[in-house]
């Protein structure tokens, strides 16, 4: 399947700025297991102001973050009644942080499936900046009702 533009990525996810961290689905693969996703990191972000000030560096936890949201769109596209649910954490393991991601970095997000279940999920995520790898990990999301 081709990718998304971020009209049809904010239809799936519920997050909206400034916590909307994926642009744009470049790729799903046809058998649902795999999905690349693109950040665009501008200087303009509202971490940038305390992530350091003069030396400004994307936080590693919204890198993880960027990697689950893309993985949520892998899934959320599936379920029909999908407003009526979240992704929420389950864990987060085996997370590593290669190299710093700065303003004007173009991050890519690669999600695969590990595990599925009823309502989890396992994926290995890899966000890359070129061909440089510059963060990974294995996250557990879980799906439950969305509040009333």
């Amino acid at each position: 399947m081709s990718g998304l533009t971020i009209n049809e990525i904010m239809k799936l996810l519920p997050h909206r700025y400034p916590m909307l961290l994926v642009d744009r689905i470049l790729e799903i693969a046809e058998d649902g297991k795999r999905i690349v996703g693109l950040k665009n990191v501008s200087a303009n972000e509202q971490f940038f102001q305390g992530h350091f000030p003069g030396a400004p560096v994307m936080p590693g936890v919204l890198i993880v973050e960027a990697m689950a949201q893309c993985a949520a769109v892998l899934f959320l596209r599936q379920i029909e009644d999908r407003e009526r649910k979240l992704f929420l954490f389950g864990g987060v393991d085996k997370a590593r942080f290669r190299r710093p991601v700065l303003p004007g970095d173009q991050l890519i997000l690669e999600c695969e499936v590990l595990q599925r279940r009823a309502t989890t999920v396992r994926v290995r995520g890899i966000a890359k900046v070129g061909d440089v790898v510059v963060a990974e990990a294995e996250l557990l999301s879980v799906m439950v009702d969305r509040p009333e």
